[in-house]
């Protein structure tokens, strides 16, 4: 029997690349403000989070920047406007585990992540996934 653990990783400002954790052994939380983010801690189990730097609440990197400072281990990634270095540095040097230009191909998008989650080897986990949701 193959158990395959389930990840809760919490999605903010993400709605239109959702579909690229189909298939991996996440529940995704998809929030569109920093603000209910935030409160999402309160409730549920967060094992990771991937966020834009720029929300609709929370400019200039706010919510990466309050969720670094009370839980500096989480892994992270930050979501940067491209060809935007400023952004990058800032959010380097907060920590985040990975920065991606917000307009990366789904192909490096999915490889960052799952290297971020620890999902090393994608083509199983999404094989033993699939024949476990049947």
């Amino acid at each position: 029997m193959v158990i395959i653990a389930e990840m809760n990783v919490l999605a903010v400002g993400m709605e239109d690349r959702a579909g690229e954790f189909k298939g991996l052994p996440v529940r995704l939380l998809n929030m569109a403000h920093g603000s209910d983010a935030i409160r999402s801690f309160k409730t549920d189990q967060i094992d990771s989070v991937i966020s834009h730097w720029h929300l609709a609440d929370m400019r200039d990197g706010r919510f990466l920047k309050k969720l670094k400072a009370v839980k500096p281990d989480m892994p992270t990634v930050a979501i940067i406007e491209p060809d935007n270095p400023q952004q990058e540095i800032d959010a380097r040097m907060l920590g985040v585990s990975a920065v991606i230009p917000e307009d990366c191909d789904d192909q490096y998008f999915r490889e960052v992540m799952t290297s971020v989650l620890g999902l090393h080897d994608v083509h199983a986990i999404e094989t033993l996934y699939a024949v476990k949701e049947l």
